[in-house]
């Protein structure tokens, strides 16, 4: 079995229909043939002494004579009892009687190398004894076995035709499946349309979605390298050129004071560039515990306020509706990144102040600053997203890998006097951790 097994998967699924069906074929026939061999002539016989027994109606109701009578297929005689017999069969049955005694009965005779099927019945002072012709039962059995077999090929067809449209209906969409992956993976454009409602049709949308979402980061992807190269050509370009022009002992900015300072400057823009770049990949690498590991978002907020706020004295930051004891799902190190990195974009837009807003399972920052353009609502948190103000970074990015690694969702919206990003639990497990 385990051989015929590995031989039928050697085959496509055509050519394994194929065997499967001319298998299931020879079976079939094989019992229809051992079932007529055993049956057939049961059934001839029952059907030739229902004949007969039709015939014999017919006889009788047109006949009050004593004669024989041939109807083709019968023959029909009306014997007195002690009158004499002249037909040769009709004897060999009235001998067969025991005793001289005739009784009502179907039976058959043989004699030689023929069968005959006869009926006696008793119609009151005389016996009507009836006989089918040898070839006509013979014909009749011939014509059962041919009607049998011609109905069982044309049937085995029928079904045969009908499951291979349906194997088709099956092989032509993984085929179609198959081509459509091979040119994917050519890197050739191609395009998959399956109109089908069962498993094969949701694979193939599946595949569809994927491919597409593989080919949206494949697009990211190339765009982040791009933007990332943009990104740090320019601070190394700068430190390259202000350090060999300090070497030949020309100073590109007035004193070489101010020449190395802007050196540190763009020394320090690269350094947090490449430090952005580590956190966004490093988070991307975290992964949530089942352990019980809580936050305190107010300690959070108070560092990542003092980290920052001394990049811009002009703007005013209230902590007033942050409440105490607040505690989210993850760790610490990555909560305080994403917070700095909402703080420092807020700081980046306001124009005089920024509000934080901490309850338990929500966290929200705003700013007084431009509203955000429509189109950039649904790129917010995408790597290296243009902002409002032309500049390209990981920040906002960062902030959404931290929530959804953590069962936590982040939202930007627009406000009637500036724009505020909320972050609210989206998982049973993250919601109720606050310490008592």
């Amino acid at each position: 079995m385990k051989r015929l097994k590995i031989w039928i998967n050697g085959f496509n699924l055509i050519q394994q229909y194929f065997v499967v069906s001319f298998l299931a074929i020879f079976v079939f026939m094989l019992f229809i043939f051992q079932y007529l061999n055993f049956n057939i002539d049961t059934f001839t016989n029952e059907q030739m002494f229902s004949y007969l027994h039709k015939s014999q109606n017919s006889f009788l109701d047109a006949s009050t004579v004593d004669f024989d009578y041939i109807d083709n297929n019968c023959t029909h005689y009306i014997y007195k009892f002690g009158s004499e017999v002249d037909n040769e069969i009709v004897h060999e049955i009235l001998s067969n009687e025991k005793d001289g005694i005739i009784s009502s009965k179907d039976n058959i005779l043989e004699v030689g190398d023929q069968r005959f099927v006869y009926s006696i019945r008793n119609i009151g002072d005389a016996y009507l004894i009836s006989i089918i012709n040898d070839d006509y039962r013979r014909e009749f059995k011939s014509s059962l076995i041919s009607g049998i077999s011609n109905s069982s090929i044309v049937i085995i067809v029928i079904v045969f035709m009908i499951l291979m449209m349906w194997v088709y209906s099956l092989i032509h969409p993984l085929n179609q499946i198959r081509n459509y992956i091979k040119k994917v993976k050519d890197g050739e454009k191609a395009k998959l349309v399956i109109k089908r409602n069962d498993e094969i049709g949701e694979v193939a949308e599946a595949i569809v979605d994927m491919t597409d979402e593989l080919s949206a980061q494949e697009r990211i992807r190339e765009e982040m390298i791009q933007n990332i190269s943009h990104d740090l050509k320019t601070p190394i370009a700068t430190i390259k050129s202000y350090s060999e022009s300090i070497k030949d002992g020309i100073y590109p900015y007035d004193t070489l004071e101010k020449s190395v300072d802007v050196i540190i400057e763009h020394a320090d823009r690269l350094e947090k560039k490449v430090y952005s770049l580590i956190t966004y990949n490093k988070i991307g690498y975290l992964q949530d515990n089942d352990e019980d590991v809580k936050v305190d978002m107010h300690d959070v907020i108070e560092k990542a306020i003092l980290s920052c706020k001394v990049l811009r004295n002009d703007v005013s930051i209230d902590t007033s509706d942050v409440m105490n004891d607040i505690y989210f799902h993850g760790e610490e190190e990555a909560w305080r990144t994403a917070v700095e990195n909402l703080l420092d974009n807020a700081l980046r837009y306001a124009k005089s102040e920024i509000r934080f807003t901490l309850s338990p399972d929500l966290f929200e920052i705003f700013d007084d600053g431009p509203l955000m353009n429509k189109d950039r609502l649904d790129k917010l948190f995408k790597p290296y997203e243009k902002g409002n103000k032309g500049n390209f970074g990981l920040g906002l990015s960062i902030v959404k890998r931290v929530c959804d690694t953590f069962g936590y969702c982040v939202v930007g919206e627009n406000k009637n006097d500036g724009v505020v990003f909320r972050i609210y639990c989206n998982n049973t497990k993250a919601k109720g951790k606050k310490k008592v």
